[in-house]
């Protein structure tokens, strides 16, 4: 069975750029809705919670029940990720004076928590967040600031919960990548066996086991989604699979 890192999606639009970053650490991951955690998956080796275009005070924001994980997986929260922690165990998420956008440096952190391992004094990090945690409840330790955001990282003591108001994912953190090895690799303990050439291996001999000799019409539309599905699945099938092009008026000009 394949270890993986589940991303829980609150809507970020740095979403799947977290997945990429973890994928090129050679270990597979998956991104589901926030509220959709694989129960009972024992491949999952830890958890990040994405950021949001929400607040996490606000009634329409995203909400799940994190106490089904918790104690369960490590859990890494990014930006809205870290405000929710903090927020649903008693903390304080307040709007910034202004919205907090761009390079920033971390002017202190805790060079012996796992997550800063290898990581340079005054680090660059990217900040991208309108509301900011201005307290952190009991139990939570602050293990990052930076000149203008003094709660910039914390862990809950005696617990594998990290929460960043940064964003690692991106590339003007410096140590981002880095950041995220310590907690993938050091703290959920994956291999770093995968990549996306055995991915395809793997689902190519699970769709021929899955499918036999059935035959397959698939809606084909042109975008990544569907032309990857029919890629895979003539691996898989070959003359089995008919492919019927939806012209959905979304199409690439000139395509």
């Amino acid at each position: 069975m394949q270890e993986k890192i589940i991303i829980l999606d609150f809507g970020s639009q740095t979403t799947q750029l977290i997945g990429r970053r973890v994928r090129e650490l050679n270990t597979y991951c998956e991104i589901v809705p926030y509220n959709k955690f694989p129960k009972g998956d024992e491949s999952v080796k830890g958890v990040i919670l994405s950021g949001s275009p929400f607040s996490v005070y606000d009634e329409s924001a995203f909400k799940v029940d994190l106490n089904e994980i918790r104690g369960k997986y490590p859990i890494l929260g990014i930006c809205y990720g870290a405000q929710f922690i903090s927020y649903t165990n008693g903390g304080r998420v307040e709007p910034a004076g202004s919205r907090e956008y761009g390079r920033a440096h971390l002017s202190s952190f805790d060079k012996e928590n796992v997550l800063f391992k290898g990581v340079k004094e005054g680090t660059q990090v990217w900040m991208s967040h309108g509301d900011t945690i201005t307290a952190i409840p009991s139990g939570f330790k602050k293990i990052a600031s930076t000149d203008k955001v003094e709660i910039a990282a914390y862990q809950i003591e005696n617990e594998q919960v990290w929460g960043v108001q940064f964003h690692p994912e991106v590339f003007h953190s410096e140590d981002g990548t880095q950041m995220l090895r310590n907690f993938v690799v050091d703290v959920c303990g994956c291999k770093q066996d995968w990549s996306a050439a055995s991915f395809i291996e793997t689902t190519v001999a699970g769709l021929k086991e899955q499918l036999g000799n059935d035959k397959v019409v698939l809606g084909l539309s042109g975008g990544v989604d569907s032309s990857v599905a029919a890629v895979l699945l003539n691996r898989a099938i070959g003359k089995n699979l008919t492919c019927i092009f939806v012209d959905h008026g979304m199409l690439r000009k000139n395509e």
